[in-house]
């Protein structure tokens, strides 16, 4: 496979990107796959998989989110910014049409992808993603099924197995993001039957950090959707990936 890896200015944003073309495939017509890491990672999080997409013929875009990785720090991490700055990246790639993996925060991030640009996505997987609390739901504490700092840390990456995504990884992001799970996001939950693609939800065991309760209620407002558990805890692709390979490679591909 060719690999090149850019850095765009997005908005103000220097977003990092890397793009995988399998040789032979360069004028595929296959839809590209954007594959999106979680807190605390980096693209490169997403580098076996990739080989196995290419593989079967797919160009795959993986993404370094701002605040991480080789993206710019920013002033501002609001949840939904994640979710603009890859709409830009989209645009500026001139994409009609995509399949999108994300996990954890970049699960989150895609989900916002499919929302406000429904006819873009052919396909959405949403691995171990922190679903927001709905309106009315009592405000949860750091404990069970919340994160804690240590736990998002964790989300995507290790200081053994990916020591350069923590050092690039802005950290002060962290009391932001902590903030956000907390509070009710009504737009989000409103917009989730705006979802045309079909999505593939993975749930991971011990030491997940997918609320039941709200994974039936998101279920249920996807119109085409469904979940696949795992044993393995948070980082399902990394910890877990013959079993994460097993389920999603086949749903990208079909």
């Amino acid at each position: 496979m060719q690999m090149m890896s850019k850095t765009v200015d997005l908005d103000g944003v220097d977003i990092a990107y890397r793009s995988f073309t399998p040789l032979g495939h360069a004028n595929s017509d296959s839809a590209p796959v954007m594959l999106v890491h979680g807190m605390g990672g980096d693209s490169t999080t997403w580098d076996r998989f990739t080989r196995a997409l290419t593989t079967h013929g797919r160009r795959v875009i993986t993404v370094d989110l701002r605040g991480h990785g080789k993206s710019a720090h920013t002033s501002t991490y609001q949840f939904d910014s994640f979710g603009a700055d890859l709409l830009a990246l989209v645009d500026h790639l001139g994409l009609t049409e995509i399949d999108l993996v994300g996990h954890s925060l970049g699960g989150y991030a895609v989900s916002l992808v499919a929302q406000r640009r429904p006819q873009l996505v052919r396909r959405l997987v949403l691995e171990e993603l922190p679903i927001p609390i709905r309106p009315g739901d009592a405000p949860p504490t750091l404990t069970g099924r919340m994160p804690s700092v240590t736990e998002l840390w964790h989300a995507a990456t290790s200081v053994v197995l990916h020591p350069r995504a923590v050092l690039a990884f802005d950290r002060s992001m962290t009391a932001t993001a902590l903030e956000q799970f907390r509070r009710p996001n009504p737009q989000w939950w409103e917009s989730l039957a705006d979802i045309t693609a079909p999505t593939l939800v993975l749930r991971g065991g011990p030491g997940g950090m997918v609320d039941p309760d709200r994974l039936d209620a998101m279920v249920a407002e996807i119109p085409t959707c469904r979940v696949e558990a795992f044993r393995t805890g948070h980082s399902i692709h990394r910890d877990g990936y013959s079993a994460f390979e097993a389920i999603v490679l086949p749903f990208l591909t079909h």
